[in-house]
């Protein structure tokens, strides 16, 4: 299964939210390919500086993320598409209607993940906790998906 992330710049929630399903993928022997990419993003910037510190709590290092835009081919090449807002949900649906969801749709929850860009080291470390805890839900969906198959 292909999973993309997708936020508006990629150099914090969806960067993160790659980095941390790739932990989950391989504690929990997921069968996913994962990638993350920005409605506005330019190519090849880091992760920024807190996300990168937000996500060293979880053992994760983000210090060779490196930003995409989104393109129609990362589009087609997903299975789900999971956007931090229900606004980069609305932009992609033209693209991929069938398969885009908000990360907390998808996990059984609603609203968007907050936006930390700008913010101090505690708002990050706040909305990788929060995309974490969306994550561990997400993961135990695809493994029933897996599971029925």
């Amino acid at each position: 299964m292909n999973i993309l992330f997708v936020c508006t710049g990629n150099t914090c929630r969806s960067a993160m939210a790659a980095a941390i399903m790739n932990k989950i993928a391989m504690e929990n022997d997921l069968d996913v390919r994962i990638e993350s990419a920005g409605i506005f993003a330019q190519d090849g910037q880091s992760a920024s500086d807190n996300a990168v510190k937000a996500l060293e709590t979880y053992n994760i290092d983000l210090s060779n993320h490196r930003t995409k835009p989104v393109t129609e081919d990362i589009v087609k090449q997903s299975d789900i598409i999971l956007t931090m807002t229900e606004a980069h949900k609305q932009i992609l649906k033209p693209l991929a209607e069938e398969k885009v969801y908000t990360l907390l749709e998808y996990a059984g929850d609603s609203g968007d993940i907050n936006d930390p860009y700008g913010g101090d080291l505690d708002e990050y470390r706040n909305t990788a906790q929060e995309i974490y805890d969306s994550l561990v839900d997400v993961a135990e969906k695809i493994a029933d998906i897996k599971n029925n198959d």
